[in-house]
């Protein structure tokens, strides 16, 4: 009996050690540390990266709801575009992106970033949530965030590696939350075409009023304040308190919220949806 009490008290902590050390959760959202090897960029550097094969895959399945969700047709895509994204992606590894200049740098990581993930995605389709797809080393890792995918110039990078010690850290910018697709309902939309250096800013803005001023991102319902656990999980980006995430939110809403925003001064509650954004399950 000592035995059996003793295994189901071992058993209880493990689960409630994994409900707290789950990736993406509140409590191990990833901090934004710099990886110092990914700073080398070439200033003077006019070379270009072609993501012409990214552009047609985007634009073939990527599909916008009248909810303002886009989503993925993965069931749909046929071999031959699956091998075509998984050459785009061994041509982007093969970039020698230290020699790059920094815009040509943070369109690559974003759109690699993106890549992987749907690449991912399809290799272990069909599945309700990306999060199902459990090959991140460590006992209670859910996800695909922590495998090393590719190799860049000769290092093992993984999805935590390119938004958490690489775009985070470098460019410091909260609106990169909006770039990085995780696969998800919850999530900020996938655009439905590459970033590049010469639509940077303009998509990033894009993306930001998109996620804002739907009701995923933010809402205001009898006073009170709703996030996107997105806002929770990394509020040291979007200023560090409720007050910053609301600041930066008024940014980019729409004249309706902006005036609820300023009748409000904390958050209520946070939430996120982990299903698969797929364009199967609806529009």
């Amino acid at each position: 009996m000592k035995m059996l009490n003793l295994a189901v008290a071992l058993a209880t902590a493990l689960f409630a050690a994994a409900a707290v050390l789950l990736p993406h959760d509140a409590a191990a959202a990833p901090k934004a540390d710099l990886w110092q090897r990914w700073q080398a960029n070439d200033p003077n550097s006019k070379a270009t990266i072609d993501h012409a094969a990214w552009a047609k895959f985007l634009s073939t399945y990527v599909v916008s709801g009248q909810d303002g969700i886009n989503r993925v047709a993965y069931g749909t895509v046929t071999p031959g575009d699956k091998q075509a994204l998984a050459s785009y992606v061994d041509g982007l590894t093969a970039v020698p992106i230290s020699k790059y200049n920094q815009n040509e740098q943070r369109a690559y990581w974003i759109n690699l970033y993106n890549a992987l993930t749907i690449r991912t995605v399809l290799e272990h389709y069909p599945v309700k949530s990306i999060r199902d797809i459990s090959i991140s080393p460590g006992l209670f890792s859910s996800g695909p965030w922590g495998k090393k995918l590719v190799k860049v110039e000769g290092e093992e990078v993984s999805l935590d590696d390119i938004e958490h010690r690489i775009l985070r850290p470098i460019w410091r910018d909260p609106r990169t939350h909006y770039t990085v697709n995780c696969a998800s309902m919850g999530c900020p939309n996938l655009a439905r075409k590459p970033y590049t250096p010469a639509d940077m800013e303009a998509m990033l803005d894009e993306g930001a009023r998109a996620y804002i001023n739907n009701p995923r991102g933010i809402r205001v319902d009898n006073g009170k304040l709703y996030t996107s656990s997105i806002y929770d999980w990394f509020k040291d980006d979007f200023g560090g308190n409720d007050a910053g995430v609301i600041a930066h939110a008024k940014k980019y809403a729409n004249a309706d919220l902006a005036a609820k925003l300023d009748k409000v001064s904390s958050i209520s509650s946070t939430d996120y949806d982990w299903n698969l954004n797929d364009a199967g399950k609806g529009k």
